[in-house]
């Protein structure tokens, strides 16, 4: 048996001259504005023209260019070695992005290519949400269903509390508190991207699964843990879910707590932990008296990350459905509809 494991992620430009296009491509996903087309399409021309400049000087500070691309080739990479010792036959990781190269659809030729007997598509989102892997679904099967590719496909479409994600985490928290104690009693802030309240609202469970994500960590650095859960990257008029980070990282500093940030919802290093939390942020800290800033760094690829994601593969696989849930049942509550594991089952 032949298993094509589809890696996604939102994808990032490759050089200056990328930001551009690839912001339009972000603004003029239906699931990130919610329009009618050609109303969507000028709002992210307007949009992607008006954050151009800002945006390239956050590249600019990264070389000139996103290093997501690079950062989860290297995860594929060390998914494929796990994955050849792990009995589950030939298998072969391919990447797709959402918004730049390589492409969803480039991705899907690929895999045609390949001709594999079924698939697993895996996101690097730990959390769900419609506007991260439901957005890219919708993207796979349709350029699935243009290319002709019928391999049975399974969607393991959520891994908030996989055992090897968590431990990771746990453990580069667990050293910064231990060094931010030489500055007070350290406040940890989980921080994840913020989504509007109305997307939330809709059933989307995004905001329910970072909160297990940060249970679970929080769970293994002890009773007495100082913890907040948190939202960063808020943009546009409409009211997101909060508390915002800017408004914990201020509050921490009225408190004269350090604070140790953990890019809860990231597993892979680039513009919004290396630029929103090493620089912006940092410097916010700062400015608001925080006696100490420390950033726990993502898991990359760290030994039981990847093994957590060999075993979301191996329970996809054995789920022999379109959608497989964490351990091979639905993980939400009802009132989150937009759950894959309900859309599936409806």
């Amino acid at each position: 048996m032949k298993t094509a494991v589809v890696l996604f992620n939102l994808g990032g430009p490759d050089s200056l001259v990328a930001v551009r296009p690839f912001l339009f491509n972000l603004f003029n996903d239906q699931a990130i504005i919610d329009a009618p087309q050609p109303m969507r399409r000028l709002l992210a021309s307007m949009l992607s023209t008006r954050r151009e400049k800002f945006a390239r000087a956050n590249y600019a500070r990264l070389g000139g260019l996103s290093p997501l691309l690079p950062n989860t080739e290297a995860q594929a990479a060390s998914l494929n070695g796990a994955l050849d010792n792990a009995g589950l036959g030939e298998t072969r990781c391919f990447v797709a992005m959402r918004y730049w190269h390589p492409f969803i659809e480039d991705a899907v030729v690929a895999v045609a290519a390949w001709r594999p007997d079924r698939i697993v598509l895996l996101p690097l989102y730990p959390q769900y949400s419609t506007t991260t892997m439901g957005s890219s679904m919708r993207v796979w099967r349709s350029a699935a269903e243009k290319t002709g590719l019928t391999a049975p496909a399974t969607l393991a479409c959520c891994w908030p509390e996989a055992e090897g994600f968590v431990e990771e985490m746990a453990g580069l928290v667990r050293r910064l508190t231990y060094e931010a104690r030489a500055h007070g009693v350290p406040r940890v802030l989980f921080s994840a991207h913020g989504l509007p309240k109305k997307v939330i609202a809709r059933g989307d469970p995004y905001q329910w699964q970072v909160e297990r994500t940060a249970v679970a960590v929080a769970a293994r650095l002890g009773a007495g843990t100082d913890w907040r859960i948190c939202y960063q990257s808020r943009v546009g008029p409409l009211e997101w879910i909060g508390p915002a980070t800017d408004d914990e990282i201020r509050r921490a500093g009225a408190d004269g707590v350090p604070v140790v940030v953990v890019p809860i919802a990231f597993v892979s290093e680039h513009v919004e932990t290396l630029v929103e939390l090493d620089v912006e942020y940092a410097k916010l800290a700062r400015h608001v008296g925080v006696p100490a800033w420390f950033r726990a760094p993502t898991v990359d690829t760290r030994p039981a990350f990847i093994a957590a994601l060999v075993g979301t593969v191996r329970q996809a696989l054995d789920s022999g459905g379109a959608v497989a849930g964490p351990g091979g049942r639905r993980l939400c509550p009802p009132d989150r509809t937009q759950c894959p594991c309900a859309r599936e089952a409806a």
